[in-house]
């Protein structure tokens, strides 16, 4: 087994890791704090960011997805975020609240932050600044 951990990681997972580590200090820029990244749980899914967004009366609990992509006629990068996405992160996030009792209290919300091609080449340069979308979509009935 390679010592380094990063040789376990596909060409795209490693690219995506930057976008997150992008995202991640765009957002702390923001304000926001970092509680985890990438936080998984088997065979339900993972969350890129979760953050708390404090608030004056209330703190708040952010989930975000990261998405990077080339802007096409099929949409940008928050458009990629089906429904069914969307529904595996509402599943894995009221998981991690049940296994995080202390944050089940706080307003939940869904943010992206999205990368958007708009080069033909893929480097660093041909993607826009973060767009960061706050509440980008709603779980119905916590």
């Amino acid at each position: 087994m390679p010592s380094n951990p990063s040789l376990l990681r596909s060409p795209k997972q490693r690219q995506g890791g930057r976008y997150e580590n992008i995202a991640a200090d765009f957002l702390q820029q923001h304000g926001l704090s970092i509680i985890a990244k990438n936080w998984q749980q088997p065979k339900i899914g993972e969350i890129d960011l979760i953050l708390l967004q404090p608030g004056r009366a209330w703190d708040t609990l952010v989930f975000a997805e990261v998405r990077k992509r080339k802007v096409s006629h099929y949409g940008d990068a928050v458009m990629s975020i089906t429904y069914a996405k969307q529904r595996k992160l509402i599943k894995t996030a009221r998981f991690f609240l049940r296994q995080n009792p202390s944050y089940a209290d706080l307003d939940c919300r869904f943010d992206v932050v999205a990368f958007n091609q708009v080069g033909k080449a893929n480097t660093a340069q041909d993607f826009l600044q973060p767009k960061w979308v706050q509440g980008a979509f709603m779980a119905n009935a916590w």
